[in-house]
């Protein structure tokens, strides 16, 4: 068998991209909000059911934007389980990240321990839905209106998803999510802004656009993080297909559920109620007894299987965070970092793959259990 990546960029026929971005040759607006922009985020304020989208270059720049937007100071709580982007842009707006542990089962921020790290420094909460499982929304909402403090979902693992009928990109002050490449649905690099208040929509425009305000007219600093047309058309085309990619990345979950469901020491996240997920990633952890992940990593490595150890080392054991709280204040996302691998999830994985993976892990374990037992044998 072939080898077989941990991700992988879904694209449209080449022919149908040809065909979308065919007429920037005729108009040669290549960037700066034109049509292809612009259809884009209308096709994306009905898909995710949200009143307003802005698109950024990327997702980093879209949560950066997203903070600088609301004009915050001080401390900023967040999650250490996550991408070095959440903690990067809180810290690249001047801010000071404060880690909240994570709850054992969806691996979000805990908001059980969220209240006793609000100090009259704190400004805001960002919060992030992982793999696509979906925070206490509820729970977050209530403490941050109870201590007024702002709430910017980092989502880029949720696109698509919907709580009780409600897109996911509506809960919070605002939502970032991500169109990277290897994300579920994707315009080659990019991301958005999701939001309810019409305040923001000039505001993130102009933030993204140098902060000009008008022709000969520019009022503060800001930066370039643009979407271009051949993203915006790549997006396009890939939310045509959204529907089938999400439905074959189902079929992948459901055979990885049925055949490593019950297997000792391992732990599948749970299906959350109320929720339409994304299929997004399929996390594994290797929490039991006799199990090491990084043993795991690499006997799927010697038969070409690459899966990622998403999310480690925690943002906050990174060398650049070292000054910062350490992971020991943090111990259950220090507990699940160092157990937990993503397999391999993208729309053009085979069935048979996804089998093959599921027998290797199953091979593993009973390897391991004939191995122990070998091993009480002889000190009987």
């Amino acid at each position: 068998m072939s080898d077989i990546p941990v991700t992988k960029s879904s694209l449209p026929l080449f022919k149908e991209y040809v065909d979308e971005i065919s007429d920037i040759w005729d108009s040669h607006w290549l960037t700066n909000m034109g049509s292809k922009h612009e259809k884009l985020t209308s096709m994306l304020e009905e898909y995710l059911h949200t009143p307003y989208v802005s698109l950024f270059t990327n997702g980093h720049l879209a949560l950066e934007n997203a903070i600088e937007s609301f004009g915050l100071a001080g401390e900023v709580i967040t999650t250490p389980f996550t991408f070095a982007s959440t903690t990067h842009a809180i810290v690249r707006n001047n801010l000071i990240p404060v880690f909240c542990d994570i709850d054992p089962e969806t691996f979000t921020l805990d908001p059980n321990k969220l209240e006793q790290l609000i100090t009259e420094r704190t400004s805001a909460i960002i919060p992030v839905h992982v793999y696509g499982t979906v925070c206490d929304t509820e729970e977050i909402e209530r403490i941050a209106k109870k201590h007024n403090l702002k709430v910017i979902y980092d989502a880029a693992h949720a696109f698509g998803v919907e709580v009780k009928g409600r897109g996911i990109g509506n809960f919070g002050d605002a939502s970032m999510f991500s169109f990277h490449a290897t994300k579920v649905f994707n315009t080659i690099e990019g991301g958005c802004v999701t939001f309810q208040d019409a305040q923001l929509k000039e505001r993130l425009s102009q933030l993204k656009n140098f902060g000009i305000t008008g022709p000969e007219t520019v009022e503060f600093v800001g930066g370039n993080a643009k979407m271009n047309e051949f993203q915006a058309a790549m997006g396009i085309c890939n939310l045509h297909h959204l529907k089938d990619e999400i439905s074959k990345r189902e079929k992948i979950v459901n055979i990885y559920r049925e055949r490593l469901e019950g297997i000792p020491g391992l732990k599948l996240m749970a299906v959350q109620e109320g929720v339409k997920p994304n299929y997004a990633y399929f996390p594994v952890v290797f929490e039991g007894e006799g199990w090491d992940r990084d043993e795991v990593v690499a006997q799927l490595g010697k038969h070409n299987i690459f899966v990622r150890k998403y999310f480690y080392p925690l943002v906050s054991d990174y060398a650049c965070y070292s000054h910062l709280e350490n992971s020991t204040e943090t111990p259950i996302a220090k507990k699940i970092a160092s157990q937990v691998i993503t397999l391999p999830l993208y729309a053009d994985l085979s069935l048979e793959a996804a089998e093959h993976i599921c027998q290797l892990i199953q091979d593993l374990y009973y390897t391991k259990s004939k191995n122990t037992q070998a091993h009480m044998g002889t000190t009987l």
